[in-house]
């Protein structure tokens, strides 16, 4: 199978090519430059591996939540690549895109996602590695306020995201002392929105291209301050 990913949700800017499981990457830390990054990343990664885009059998994409801006560029950006060669598009959350990435990245079983939302709140999921070798939501994506977190009752964990970074004193002494790593400098990656997105498509999860759709968590995403991308 092959597949394309990417994702424009936070400050990092990825792409990822699948060919039969192996996947390749282009990623970059670059806060307001996902627009004029993104397309040359796909580009260098199709040449590279020597394909087309009408070779691709699926698209997926980091579909959210995170910044506004980036979110909208990631969705804009797949549904005129979807639409171009007709073929379906796979939405993949960027949270269980940063919790499967450190669960092989640090073999963890156990993840709390977040990413810092701005105005004092946090985007934030808990994640449990599956028997696919995808990632299983433990309750539902949410944004709330740091103190309000939902962590499992059972189970040690490791928590990864900027939301660590700006709260981690709030979130740890939620996790009651069963908090085993802090890595608050991953983001999701491209690379791992394939991993799931290969996972999804097998699993009967692709859309249309305009069913492609952003997911902010937030029901008033225009009242959203300091949107860094």
């Amino acid at each position: 199978m092959k597949l394309l990913a990417i994702d424009t949700t936070t400050e990092a800017c990825s792409a990822a090519l699948s060919i039969n499981g192996a996947i390749s990457e282009r990623y970059e830390i670059a806060p307001r430059q996902h627009a004029t990054l993104i397309l040359p990343m796909i580009d260098s990664l199709l040449s590279e591996a020597g394909i087309t885009l009408a070779q691709m059998d699926a698209i997926a994409f980091g579909r959210g939540p995170g910044a506004f801006t980036g979110v909208r560029i990631g969705v804009g950006v797949v549904q005129g690549v979807a639409f171009s060669i007709e073929r379906p598009v796979v939405p993949v959350s960027s949270l269980a895109a940063m919790a499967h990435g450190a669960m092989a990245g640090f073999n963890a079983t156990n993840v709390l996602a977040g990413i810092d939302a701005r105005m004092g709140e946090v985007y934030w999921g808990a994640y449990q590695r599956s028997s696919d070798g995808g990632v299983r939501a433990v309750g539902e994506e949410s944004v709330c306020g740091a103190d309000e977190t939902f962590i499992p009752e059972t189970g040690r964990w490791i928590g990864v995201g900027t939301a660590w970074q700006s709260y981690s004193e709030v979130l740890a002494a939620r996790c009651g002392g069963r908090l085993d790593q802090l890595h608050p400098a991953i983001f999701p990656r491209a690379c791992d929105i394939a991993a799931l997105g290969v996972i999804g498509f097998a699993a009967g999860e692709g859309v249309s291209a305009d069913e492609a759709q952003p997911v902010y968590l937030r029901n008033n995403v225009a009242r959203k301050r300091g949107d860094s991308v």
